[in-house]
């Protein structure tokens, strides 16, 4: 069983990719299907399967890279560590985010489409939460996503390659959903693509480090966490939505794609600079 682990690291990536998968999956369903049988609320039950999922992807991560790649700090090369050069990117990165989401609100608002409101619940609970929600989202798919997947893609494939086809596959994949629900959100996939470029670069910038990813991520979350769920514009109606944002979702108008690729713009050239 070993020997055949090892042998799997000079396998080609689609094949370790779906072997990884494949045994995530087998992992979780015994745990998850009395979750999905026994559990009523349906929100608890995708709360609880998640959590689980994810505990058991990070397990599983330690193990393939102990057995595949005889990597026993597979995390840190990943670059998911606790040293002050990461948590100062994460920081940063947090406030790129944070300050690209209230750029593009400012900028609407000083064009008249959007108008500030008070707040409609205890504000400062709200940014609690969505410093927490933004962190904890940008750790999860940054971990899967710059971490692991960018990881076994640049193993295979030259640093381009590898750029553009984790990006894809991280905006293909928010498109696991009903037919229905993909068709109304689908004009967010260039921006998603653009955020995965973005995030790609970002970790490049910083040598590896998923600090900086994991902060930007955050921070984008955050940010619209804070301004949409605590109520603080209302869209006058001045320009269509496919310019603001359709269903009120930023990455799904055109001013939303613009900022991210100036984002991408910068971080690129940033990227580019580190390696020279």
């Amino acid at each position: 069983m070993k020997n055949n682990l090892v042998r799997l690291a000079q396998r080609p990536a689609p094949i370790r990719l779906g072997c990884f998968i494949l045994m995530l999956l087998l992992l979780w369903l015994p745990f998850a299907a009395p979750i999905y049988l026994l559990v009523r609320d349906a929100n608890l039950v995708s709360i609880l399967t998640m959590v689980l999922l994810y505990i058991e992807f990070i397990i599983l991560l330690k193990l393939w890279g102990k057995y595949v790649y005889q990597q026993p700090q597979i995390l840190q090369h990943y670059g998911l560590d606790t040293t002050p050069h990461n948590r100062t990117d994460l920081l940063r990165g947090l406030a790129i985010g944070f300050t690209n989401i209230w750029l593009l609100f400012g900028i609407e608002s000083l064009l008249g489409w959007l108008v500030w409101q008070q707040p409609q619940v205890f504000l400062l609970k709200i940014v609690i939460e969505g410093v927490i929600v933004g962190l904890g989202v940008g750790f999860a798919e940054e971990l899967l996503f710059r971490g692991w997947l960018l990881d076994e893609l640049e193993r295979d494939y030259n640093q381009r390659v590898a750029l553009w086809t984790d990006a894809v596959v991280f905006a293909t994949l928010h498109f696991i959903k009903p037919l229905e629900a993909v068709i109304q959100t689908l004009p967010q996939f260039p921006a998603l693509v653009v955020l995965g470029l973005t995030q790609v670069w970002a970790k490049r910038w910083r040598r590896g480090r998923l600090g900086l990813p994991i902060g930007l991520h955050g921070g984008l979350v955050g940010g619209f966490y804070i301004i949409n769920v605590g109520g603080l514009i209302k869209y006058t109606g001045v320009v269509p939505d496919w310019v603001t944002g359709v269903y009120q979702n930023p990455l799904m108008g055109l001013m939303g794609l613009f900022l991210m690729s100036i984002l991408a713009v910068w971080m690129s050239r940033r990227g580019k600079r580190s390696h020279l």
